[in-house]
């Protein structure tokens, strides 16, 4: 799997790339099928309390699976946007037809 991370008008961060990183392992250990990750995170400025934005899009056989958080730190906002990928992901497995 390849994963593209990208931070729109913020600095990048090599702890935040690590641990995004080893979580889509994880979710690809469990899914091997997922092709690509695109990850992107963004801060908003105007929200009082949870502004820290994580975007993640998965190609894999069918249409792109995407999810979106708004939460007060990255870490949070990257674990309920995973979250709703597995959710996503499952539904996608049992569509699959064994032969």
């Amino acid at each position: 799997m390849t994963i593209n991370i990208q931070y729109v008008h913020m600095l990048t961060s090599e702890a935040m790339n690590a641990y995004v990183t080893g979580k889509l392992n994880k979710l690809n250990q469990k899914y091997d099928w997922i092709i690509n990750a695109e990850v992107h995170f963004e801060i908003e400025h105007n929200a009082k309390e949870n502004g820290k934005i994580c975007k993640i899009e998965l190609s894999a056989p069918g249409p792109r699976l995407f999810a979106t958080s708004s939460e007060n730190t990255f870490e949070n906002a990257v674990k309920k946007t995973l979250k709703d990928l597995e959710v996503q992901l499952k539904k996608r497995k049992q569509t699959f037809v064994k032969h």
